[in-house]
């Protein structure tokens, strides 16, 4: 059975289109309280492409990843829309959509590669069009993809995997090609890998990959396993320089986890958990979360991490010993497997045990595996081998898969609207997460009406610390719920606590030189303020400075932080130093200028200035972002 040439054509906008359909709901989110603050929103460096960004961007290791050209394409966002966070949705949408269509492409090659006989009478078939636009929708609509879809920060997933699938469909090209590794298709290959890794590391697996498809289903064995790796060579060459960056960044910009702590039993318990995490939550996509937390204590003789390891072993017997029935499954389950090692724990870094941005690469295979199976069905029906009503009926619920994985993403992508939304799903989906309750005792403080709700914030950072004593993170957050409420003495006792916990970080001294600025000891305050800083001497500028300057010289040197510096504003403002509480706001509204807080605390200083014109300009931006907003601000 053929299919006209126009349907054919018309397949890869369908399927772009149905994909975009169930994240729509994420081009209204916000900028998240995670990693969106820091990369986005307290970090001025990459808004723009000029030489100072660009130089930025490529020598960066900002959060442990080194992404040039991600941030790039971020720049590039910036310069069309500024910090309005829909146009960063959309990017990540577009690409996405972009990313399933070439999904679809590798597809209808690899499922008519599986049998010489579909390659023979299959290129145009209807099937293989089904079938492969199938495994498109699989991979598009689940709903492990919404994660990497619906949170900005996670460009990088979407990025690197258009570049990434870029590179495999020009190497299945290039393999059709006479002229070999010498072919134009193949240099696009490694052009496009280069381009993934650039993007994100994760594409490092790429020569594996390769291989593999060689094996399975490109059956290419006749040529020589020397041949075969001989080509593979240039990959190899790019893996290996992406793998040693990738350390260097982690090792700058995050802090791994130490074998001290999760040592040689752990970690295979952990990669067993992985292993298996990804291709159970394909077929059964429930209790999705945005973070999966690592236990406080990981063994092998414990549930869950002594069963995923019999379990891998258990599926990979049988898988190989099935291959011969089942080639497709065993090199589905082989592909998750290499994509997910890197990530699994081996080298680990966070909090979190699995993601499920983590799938978006190694998901491939078993959406493959799904447009496979349904290409199989469909055959019988082409020989005749079932009735009419029975391949409707597979057609039937091929379709009722897509539309229960997209409205299950659809549902999803609602929770990553803002902070808040998303912690409380977070908790929800495990109420035993000290982490899940600390983020949203963070998000309910910071939120436009944490003011009315800080018991509620309270318990939930209390809740935190009963479950994870020794976190540090709940401390600093309780300690910046303290500085809201104005007491000061308890801010000062939780900073104190944070910065014994994690001694790697100067986020608890910046605090103190905080707390000491808002107290009025200005002098003190650009002592610690400075030492946060990483300044070798922090006594000689502060010893020396004229008291009268300190107040403003201890503003300049406030963290790039939003919130902070709204919060700095309003106390300056309180305590009768506006001109200072200006220098506060306006910084805090070039970091965030979509939210609102910051601006109409500026309102009120530049009133207090004697300066109406920039009082009233600042209400009209006000009344561009939220109209209703603007009306509840006095009019003098």
């Amino acid at each position: 059975m053929t299919e006209p040439r126009g349907i054919r054509a018309l397949v890869p906008v369908v399927i772009a289109a149905i994909v975009a359909m169930p994240f729509l709901p994420a081009l209204d989110g916000q900028f998240l309280d995670w990693d969106d603050s820091v990369n986005f929103s307290s970090n001025p460096h990459y808004r723009g492409l000029g030489w100072p960004q660009i130089r930025w961007m490529f020598s960066t290791t900002l959060m442990g990843h080194y992404i040039p050209l991600t941030w790039m394409s971020l720049g590039l966002n910036y310069v069309v829309g500024g910090m309005n966070p829909w146009g960063y949705h959309l990017g990540n949408l577009l690409l996405h959509a972009a990313n399933a269509v070439l999904v679809y492409l590798i597809a209808r090659r690899l499922i008519a590669a599986a049998t010489a006989r579909a390659r023979q009478d299959a290129q145009s078939g209807a099937a293989l069009t089904w079938s492969s636009a199938f495994a498109a929708l699989l991979f598009g609509v689940h709903p492990l993809r919404v994660e990497s879809v619906a949170w900005i920060t996670e460009r990088r997933d979407v990025l690197c995997g258009l570049f990434f699938l870029l590179s495999v469909l020009a190497y299945l090209k290039s393999v059709e090609d006479v002229r070999g590794m010498n072919s134009p298709p193949r240099w696009m290959s490694l052009a496009a890998f280069a381009a993934a890794l650039l993007s994100k590391a994760a594409a490092m697996p790429m020569p594996a990959v390769l291989l593999l498809l060689d094996i399975y289903p490109l059956r290419r064995l006749h040529a020589g396993w020397k041949r075969l790796v001989y080509e593979k060579v240039p990959y190899m060459a790019l893996a290996l320089a992406t793998a040693a960056v990738a350390l260097i960044a982690l090792r700058r910009g995050a802090t791994v986890t130490s074998y001290d702590h999760y040592g040689a039993g752990a970690r295979l318990g952990m990669v067993s958990y992985s292993l298996l995490f990804y291709p159970i939550s394909f077929v059964w996509p429930v209790h999705l979360s945005p973070m999966y937390e690592l236990p406080a204590r990981v063994t092998l003789d414990a549930w869950p991490f002594g069963a995923a390891l019999i379990g891998v072993v258990a599926a990979t017997a049988l898988l190989v010993l099935a291959r011969r029935r089942w080639p497709s499954m065993l090199a589905a389950w082989v592909y998750s497997a290499l994509m997910v090692l890197p990530i699994s724990g081996v080298v680990h870094s966070g909090s979190q045990l699995t993601n499920d941005r983590y799938s978006y690469l190694s998901g491939i295979g078993f959406a493959l595996l799904g447009g496979a199976a349904l290409w199989s069905g469909l055959r019988l029906r082409e020989r005749g081998r079932i009735s009419m009503p029975t391949a409707v009926a597979l057609r039937g619920a091929a379709a009722l898969t897509v539309v229960f994985l997209g409205f299950t993403a659809s549902t999803q992508a609602h929770a990553w609207r803002d902070s808040e939304t998303l912690w409380r799903w977070a908790v929800d989906m495990d109420p035993a997460c000290a982490l899940c309750h600390g983020n949203l005792g963070a998000a309910i403080t910071n939120s436009p009406t944490g003011s009315a709700r800080l018991e509620e914030a309270d318990t939930h950072l209390r809740r935190a610390l009963a479950l994870r004593p020794d976190s540090p993170v709940p401390h600093f957050n309780l300690g910046n719920l303290f500085m809201i409420r104005r007491q000061y003495a308890e801010a000062a006792a939780e900073f104190e606590t944070y910065g014994r916990l994690a001694p790697y970080s100067t986020r608890g001294m910046a605090r103190l030189g905080l707390l000491a600025l808002l107290q009025g000891r200005h002098v003190e305050a650009i002592s610690l303020l400075t030492r946060a800083r990483g300044a070798p001497s922090a006594a000689e500028p502060a010893s020396t400075i004229d008291p009268r300057d300190a107040l403003s010289a201890a503003v300049d040197l406030v963290e790039d932080d939003p919130g902070t510096l709204s919060l700095l504003g309003q106390v300056l403002l309180e305590q009768g130093h506006p001109l200072e509480a200006v220098k506060a706001l306006r910084r805090a509204v070039a970091l965030a200028p979509g939210t609102t807080a910051a601006h109409t605390i500026l309102v009120q200083a530049y009133r207090k200035t004697g300066q109406p014109d920039l009082a009233r300009e600042e209400l009209g931006k006000i009344e561009r972002v939220d109209p209703g907003a603007a009306a509840r601000i006095p009019l003098h």
